[in-house]
């Protein structure tokens, strides 16, 4: 093998050992003799063997589980607390340059984030205001991680769990709360239904035939029941008319016989 020939095979090799080659999602942050150099997008890449170094940084979007924290809630409830963490990279100089491992300071710093914010509000609000908790968690963990060249999109706290002793006691005061409303209901539909029949009451004491009526409707309603004896009251007054009636006509036939006397 001439010289030339070894020449051309060195030239190859080094060409070779500097390629590289970057993913769409992915950027190279360079660093020549150590110092920054610049980005690199994707596509093939080359680099100066020995001089060059290359840190790849992805730029898809990261989905963190956030593991789960003891946290004491401002009216010293003790609950367990664990959330997801949605985030990506802007920057790739500043996650490579400003910390050392950014994925690493973002978990850490989403689980001291997540502690101090559930503990500054009471278990009501915990368990009632959790979209107001994840802007408030999304803002202050984005605000943290900014200089590291890192958005944070979404915090979703996704589960709150309570001491035994707790559960029971919220269990006891919700269905307190269920019967309260079912008395008030009861309460109501009995004002409601008294104030009905005080307005039938009227009515039918303004019209007594209306009321007579409304008996007989009674007694029809009853006997299509499957009972065998119905002892049931009945009213003078619904058979009043009827010995007014007869009365009137054994009068007209005292009257007539009178008159039919004198005649003769």
């Amino acid at each position: 093998m001439g010289p030339a020939m070894i020449f051309v095979v060195v030239v190859l090799g080094l060409f070779l050992a500097g390629v590289r080659i970057l993913k769409e999602y992915e950027r190279g942050v360079i660093f020549r003799l150590g110092r920054f150099a610049g980005v690199k997008g994707a596509g093939l890449r080359w680099l100066i063997p020995g001089v060059d170094q290359m840190r790849k940084i992805s730029l898809r979007e990261i989905v963190m589980d956030v593991p789960v924290q003891e946290v004491i809630t401002r009216d010293n409830v003790s609950v367990k607390v664990n959330a997801v963490l949605y985030f990506r990279v802007l920057h790739p100089e500043r996650a490579e340059i400003q910390v050392e491992n950014y994925l690493y300071a973002t978990s850490q710093l989403s689980q001291t984030t997540l502690r101090s914010v559930c503990g500054q509000v009471e278990l009501d609000e915990l368990l009632t205001e959790r979209d107001g908790l994840n802007r408030q968690l999304q803002e202050i963990i984005d605000l943290q991680t900014e200089p590291w060249g890192v958005k944070v999109r979404a915090v979703e706290v996704k589960q709150i769990d309570l001491p035994q002793e707790m559960q029971r006691a919220m269990a006891k005061q919700a269905e307190a709360e269920r019967e309260r409303r079912a008395k008030l209901i009861h309460a109501e539909g009995e004002a409601q239904a008294a104030e009905r029949l005080a307005e039938a009451s009227r009515l039918l004491s303004a019209t007594p035939s209306a009321l007579q009526l409304r008996y007989l409707q009674t007694l029809t309603e009853i006997s299509t029941e499957n009972s065998s004896t119905i002892i049931f009251p009945l009213p003078l007054d619904l058979i009043e008319p009827f010995f007014d009636a007869d009365k009137s006509a054994r009068r007209g036939a005292r009257n007539s016989e009178r008159g039919s006397t004198s005649d003769s």
